[in-house]
């Protein structure tokens, strides 16, 4: 019979213990929003809660080992507008995430979103489940598919069209979702739902989205630390990227969310910089995003 010392023992542990710490893509906060609903069962809503996380936080979602400081930081807020049944729930999902800049201790937005068309059931300690290509629950097929978009991105970021394996894992959500009841995934409900964000993402109409992700991160924001007037040189190139897809198509779901998630950072990159460099940014961006005119005004105040 072999022996094994202690030492040795725990140094397998260690190895163990080090694996699991790589395994893991997300350091997840979800929250459950019970301020609109009469009468909650708060006990519920705390168990909804901590089961999520742990489903988000616990589960390995990619064939990729992550660092700990490798890991994805993200929001979710489940806010429950009503409860028709003691199981069935009414809602909207906000999604925030973001990567870290390197060299800096600056994180970078990737995704602020809200999904207004959230229905699920959830029964009390029952487990949850959640089967590729299979669709056994609205609750975890909607989370394992932001998931999945969020994956798709941050991997744009560090290389060009890195997420393809995760949008077709979104993609395959989608598909699976077809005959389901409960809103959002369908392509006839909506025009900015979650078939057509994943459409958008893999439609080869609109590989320019996924050009910027790549360009405006890895190759512009990435270096601003060691070289600033370098890096706001790229990021000023990869905006043509989205003046491209709103020639195209203006007003597209996937072009909007990014809109929204890059704005105000856009802003701020351009804080400094030329006089001439300032007003082609903000001309540019007043032209893709009108809506927010004032906001791209601020470029040029104090040329």
């Amino acid at each position: 019979m072999q022996i094994f010392s202690k030492s040795f023992i725990l140094m397998a542990l260690f190895v163990v213990l080090a694996s699991d710490l790589k395994s893991q893509e997300f350091i997840c906060n979800l929250q459950v929003n019970t301020q609109q609903v009469e009468g909650t069962d708060k006990r519920v809503y705390e168990n909804m809660q901590s089961a999520l996380n742990e489903f988000i936080n616990n589960r390995k979602w990619t064939n990729y080992n992550f660092m700990n400081e490798e890991r994805i930081e993200c929001n979710f807020v489940i806010t429950i507008g009503d409860r028709p049944s003691a199981d069935v729930f009414n809602g909207r999902l906000n999604i925030v995430a973001s990567r870290p800049v390197f060299g800096s201790a600056y994180n970078s937005n990737l995704i602020n979103y809200v999904d207004n068309d959230f229905t699920f059931e959830y029964v009390e300690f029952q487990p949850i489940e959640f089967i590729e290509n299979q669709d056994v629950s609205n609750l975890t097929s909607v989370l394992a598919y932001y998931l999945y978009i969020i994956l798709g991105i941050d991997f744009d970021t560090f290389s060009r069209n890195g997420g393809t394996p995760f949008y077709e894992k979104a993609e395959s959500i989608v598909n699976a979702a077809q005959n389901s009841s409960y809103p959002g995934w369908k392509s006839f409900e909506d025009t900015k739902n979650r078939y057509w964000l994943v459409e958008n993402f893999l439609n080869n109409n609109y590989t320019d989205l996924r050009n910027f992700y790549y360009e405006y991160h890895r190759l512009g924001l990435d270096v601003m630390t060691e070289k600033a007037e370098q890096g706001r040189g790229v990021i000023t190139k990869s905006l043509d990227y989205l003046k491209n897809v709103h020639d195209d198509q203006p007003g597209l779901f996937a072009l909007q969310l990014i809109l929204d998630a890059k704005r105000d950072e856009i802003v701020n990159v351009f804080s400094k910089g030329n006089p001439q460099q300032k007003s082609a940014v903000a001309e540019l961006m007043k032209e893709i995003d009108p809506a927010n005119t004032s906001k791209y005004s601020k470029i040029t105040q104090g040329n």
